[in-house]
């Protein structure tokens, strides 16, 4: 099966006979264009998680539209550069003085449609911003009728995409509040718990998880929260281009991806260049806290978090620290408790050199 229509031979003359191994020439052929037209992994994650359409839909979509693929934008390349990028993050895309070629993988790709147009984005920073190894993997998981009325009623008022294009003022957003940023808080009933019992700081929580940023916007209107704001995307483009500098008062990093084959240890977050990053925007004072329950990355993040000269330990002995009384037990906590698993809190401060 083929997406493009297929061009029939002329007819062998005969003089000239086939030879005797051309015969399964076509069926070979044929198997590689399906397997080429079939998306990639990524591709079904994404599709799946903002449409609810399973992989079986997106080969339709595909096969439905041959003349779509075959038929090349007539208005340049870079202008289909820009709609191709318009299409996977759903907003327009920025102009650019680059020559690009549409190549075959994006006439295969199908159109993206937003689930939720007033909501998170699949790509918020789209062609902005290079590609490189992340930190994170989304998850595919259904979104709730409550969570999706979640998104599309409090996206507006208490969420934001990480595009990249624009400055934050955090002590704006939240009322001149000190604010902290939390990078991945799953389904978001830790983050409402901080939120309401300090509503004195300004809750700043990162994730790409789409249902989980309904289940935290749907749990902070329930419990009349103010001083949270959702933001979908990559923390390091937040961080590195959203954010002035000495703009927060704390960071928080819960239970991370471990990332535990020793290939894969290259996409932890907790590294020395983020780490970099992060203390450019962290004001002098301010607290830096991990927690994880895998021992291998503890033991990395003690390592990394000692060596860098912008942090100070808070541990009197130069260790882990007791897990504070502002951080609630989570169920992915309890989870690991319940395994056996023995959980490692650091609190480090920002110091000024």
């Amino acid at each position: 099966m083929s997406e493009h229509p297929r061009t029939p031979h002329p007819p062998a003359q005969a003089s000239t006979p086939a030879p005797a191994t051309a015969a399964p020439a076509a069926p070979a052929a044929a198997a590689a264009e399906e397997t080429a037209a079939r998306p990639s992994q990524a591709e079904q994650a994404e599709h799946v998680e903002q449409t609810g359409q399973p992989e079986q839909a997106i080969r339709a979509e595909q096969l439905d539209r041959p003349e779509q693929a075959e038929q090349p934008s007539q208005a340049g390349p870079t202008a289909t550069a820009a709609a191709t990028a318009e299409a996977d993050s759903g907003a327009p895309a920025a102009t650019t003085t680059e020559t690009a070629t549409e190549t075959e993988t994006d006439r295969r790709r199908p159109p993206r449609t937003r689930k939720f147009p007033e909501g998170p984005a699949p790509d918020p920073a789209g062609s902005h911003f290079e590609r490189r190894i992340r930190s994170f993997q989304p998850r595919r998981s259904r979104v709730t009728p409550g969570q999706a009325d979640a998104l599309r009623r409090l996206w507006p008022l208490w969420g934001f995409d990480i595009d990249g294009q624009r400055t934050l003022d955090p002590a704006a957003m939240f009322d001149g509040r000190p604010v902290v940023l939390e990078i991945g808080f799953g389904m978001g009933e830790a983050t409402a718990q901080m939120a309401a019992a300090d509503p004195d700081t300004g809750i700043l929580a990162v994730d790409v998880h789409t249902p989980g940023q309904g289940n935290l916007l749907g749990l902070a209107e329930r419990a009349g929260l103010r001083n949270l704001r959702v933001a979908n995307g990559d923390a390091i483009i937040l961080l590195r281009a959203m954010l002035p500098p000495a703009s927060l008062d704390g960071l928080r990093v819960y239970f991370p991806d471990p990332w535990p084959k020793k290939r894969h240890h290259k996409r932890r977050l907790i590294q020395p260049e983020f780490l970099s990053l992060a203390a450019g925007v962290l004001k002098p004072g301010a607290l830096l806290h991990c927690a994880t329950d895998w021992e291998p990355y503890a033991e990395q993040m003690l390592e990394v978090l000692t060596a860098h000269p912008d942090y100070a330990n808070t541990a009197p002995d130069g260790g882990y620290a007791p897990r504070p009384a502002f951080r609630p037990l989570t169920r992915f906590e309890g989870q690991g408790l319940d395994k056996g698993h023995r959980v490692h809190d650091l609190l480090f401060r920002r110091v000024e050199r």
